[in-house]
């Protein structure tokens, strides 16, 4: 991709780009093949203010957003800065990592909350929401834990499926990242959703977690695929951008259209260096 020294500069900077890009040039969020939605939690990290980071995920040419609790955002700024620059949100964390799914005690208050965050995500025109399934809970066993984020899942369904919210369960890693959670691995995790037999409960599948903890990623993908909700990537050692780790990225995301995956992947990453150089790396990684 040809881009001129102000072009550069402009993006680098995390700023708008008004007037500057050659029609005939893709801005780096423009990829080939795929439509990728960048975690503006990890991007511009340290911007402060949360609709500067959606005003240069725009600026990137992404047409697409995630991020993790809506409870913290100026929900009606996140509204109004997405319409200004024609950028949707793909999914937000509903239920993080505490307290607990897999612990009965806290299913009352998960419902509630996924009442509220089905509303907020209405308001937002977003169809799907992350949960997890929560940290070990001492004495208890794997398989009961994973019964009761069945249990609370099965729950949450018909709410889910009242407002036309997709919940979509995320497995973890505990070699790396997320050491003593409860759910981690494609089989837990499709059993799981196998089990609450919902069009409206589905995966957030990792694919830079799957790869720590499983490998194999094309061929348990393939195994899991009805599952499936959403896709997120990563490079691995280092969480870093396509072409910083060990994954072949240019045969992971052809190899994932060919499974019939057609929805957004997300940029769940953090730039290795700058957020132009990580998405002309995610760009370059699609361009197959």
């Amino acid at each position: 991709m040809a881009m001129n020294r102000r072009q550069f500069s402009a993006l680098a900077a995390g700023t708008l780009l008004t007037g500057v890009s050659n029609a005939a040039d893709p801005l780096p969020g423009q990829t080939k093949n795929t439509k990728f939605a960048v975690n503006v939690e990890m991007w511009w990290s340290k911007e402060k203010e949360f609709t500067k980071r959606l005003e240069n995920a725009a600026a990137l040419g992404f047409k697409a957003v995630e991020f993790w609790p809506w409870r913290n955002k100026n929900i009606p700024a996140v509204i109004e800065t997405c319409k200004k620059h024609d950028i949707s949100v793909t999914q937000f964390t509903a239920w993080g990592f505490t307290p607990g799914l897999n612990d009965p005690k806290n299913h009352s208050k998960f419902l509630e909350e996924i009442e509220a965050s089905c509303e907020t995500a209405k308001k937002l025109d977003c169809k799907m929401m992350t949960v997890v399934g929560g940290n070990d809970i001492k004495d208890v066993s794997q398989e009961k834990m994973h019964e009761n984020i069945i249990e609370g899942l099965k729950k949450a369904a018909p709410i889910a499926e009242k407002h036309g919210i997709m919940l979509i369960l995320e497995p973890m890693n505990i070699k790396v990242d997320h050491k003593g959670h409860c759910l981690y691995g494609s089989v837990p995790a499709t059993k799981i959703i196998r089990a609450v037999n919902s069009p409206k409960v589905k995966l957030n599948w990792d694919l830079y977690h799957m790869y720590i903890t499983e490998g194999n990623l094309l061929e348990n993908l393939k195994k899991g695929l009805d599952c499936v909700g959403y896709l997120q990537i990563a490079d691995h050692p280092g969480r870093n951008e396509p072409g910083i780790g060990e994954i072949k990225f240019s045969e992971l995301l052809k190899g994932v259209k060919e499974l019939g995956y057609k929805d957004y992947i997300g940029l769940e990453l953090k730039p290795k260096k700058s957020e132009l150089e990580a998405a002309l790396a995610v760009q370059k990684a699609d361009n197959w």
